[in-house]
């Protein structure tokens, strides 16, 4: 069962644990169901193509997705790893706050 997600698509994050750890990146995909993500040059696996019609094949360098837990959110006004809130703006919307500096993640 998929759960609420407090990292979303085209966030910066940072990896807090494992071979990664301090890399940053941006979040290209969101897998809810499995609470990982892909972020953009983290967790890089080496997977062996077969040649095609359109592709040479060989050996081909991508990224695997990494658990949520592992990342954190990158505070938009510090540069740091923060943790994620949540807050209603004046005209009734729910958005994401950043809990190091208070400030709105989301547009």
């Amino acid at each position: 069962m998929a759960t609420k997600l407090k990292i979303r698509k085209g966030d910066r994050v940072t990896v807090l644990t494992g071979r990664d750890k301090g890399k940053n990146g941006e979040v290209i995909r969101v897998f809810p169901t499995e609470a990982r993500a892909l972020v953009q040059g983290v967790n890089m696996v080496k997977r062996h193509s077969r040649q095609t019609a359109r592709d040479p094949g060989g050996i081909v360098e991508k990224e695997a997705p990494i658990h949520l837990s592992n990342l954190a959110l990158i505070d938009p006004k510090t540069d740091k790893p923060t943790r994620v809130g949540y807050k209603f703006l004046d005209d009734g919307r729910k958005v994401r706050v950043a809990r190091r500096s208070g400030e709105t993640i989301d547009r």
